[in-house]
């Protein structure tokens, strides 16, 4: 299933998108689709629909993110080799965890903010992946068991507060508007080996990233084990993984986004982003 929310922004409704490309109003049927609505047991009832006895909705609304309320929204720095090489790192000897704050998170198509003063904010596409069961100390022969689904992730990233301003990196990572999720959440039977999945980001049409999840340094199964030993995982949670070469940073000499500039982003079955990029402003943010 291909799950997603759309609406107002705080006002989203869950849908499902049919195989016609149209969404389908889920409401009746669960009230958001966040915590315990992305359990295996609610999954399964929702997937015993007939979508075409779903109401279709109308139009063309605006496409939320695709987990209501996340919880954890926990990020995996430098899982890409040639990404680490590219910004001078070593590779890590395992994984690099962060977290990103929950209340960046926005739909895949809404406007990306550069924050105020910020002159180094930079493009990140990542394959996330949404916990569907709560985990602690899961193993990675069972770590699948406990996935909802996956979705694109933009994991957006101001460079100076995160490198150049001490402490940790979740001082780049959280700013308003920095982790937008979806379109969709696309259910694990959709997507049967996560590690074969391309990756790519265009700037201004221009495409700067391009890769393939089989070249992660730690595949999804390790990280949400790896993670599960830190905390417990929750339903509708999420872990978005790393990025391939291709950032602003590590181009030569640096490129960053301002005000003005167009981003698109995909991951191969997860769908496609597009957002704009603009200056912060009261309003704005």
């Amino acid at each position: 299933m291909k799950l997603l929310r759309y609406g107002r922004p705080g006002k989203e409704k869950p849908g499902l998108l049919d195989s016609e490309g149209r969404i389908r109003d889920l409401s009746e049927h669960v009230a958001d689709l966040s915590g315990a609505a992305l359990s295996p047991k609610s999954l399964a009832k929702l997937a015993k629909l007939k979508p075409a006895s779903l109401p279709l909705v109308r139009g063309t609304p605006r496409i939320g993110a695709c987990v209501g309320r996340v919880g954890n929204f926990v990020a995996i720095g430098l899982n890409y080799a040639d990404h680490a090489a590219e910004t001078g790192a070593p590779i890590p000897k395992e994984p690099i965890v962060f977290n990103k704050a929950p209340s960046c998170v926005v739909g895949p198509n809404d406007d990306v903010i550069v924050p105020r003063g910020s002159k180094k904010t930079d493009w990140e596409v990542e394959l996330a992946v949404v916990i569907g069961s709560s985990a602690s100390y899961v193993s990675e022969r069972d770590a699948l068991d406990v996935v909802a689904g996956y979705c694109v992730c933009h994991d957006v990233s101001e460079r100076e507060y995160q490198i150049e301003r001490g402490g940790q990196w979740a001082k780049g990572k959280g700013c308003p508007t920095f982790g937008p999720l979806g379109p969709w959440l696309v259910t694990k039977d959709e997507v049967p080996e996560p590690q074969k999945l391309g990756l790519w980001l265009d700037v201004n049409g221009e495409r700067v990233q391009t890769g393939s999840t089989a070249t992660m340094i730690f595949g999804v199964k390790h990280l949400v084990s790896y993670v599960s030993h830190f905390m417990r995982l929750e339903p509708g949670d999420v872990i978005t993984t790393g990025t391939p070469p291709g950032v602003g940073m590590g181009m030569k000499p640096p490129r960053f986004l301002k005000a003005g500039d167009t981003v698109a982003l995909g991951v191969d079955g997860l769908g496609r982003q597009a957002q704009r990029v603009v200056a912060w402003s009261r309003d704005a943010a």
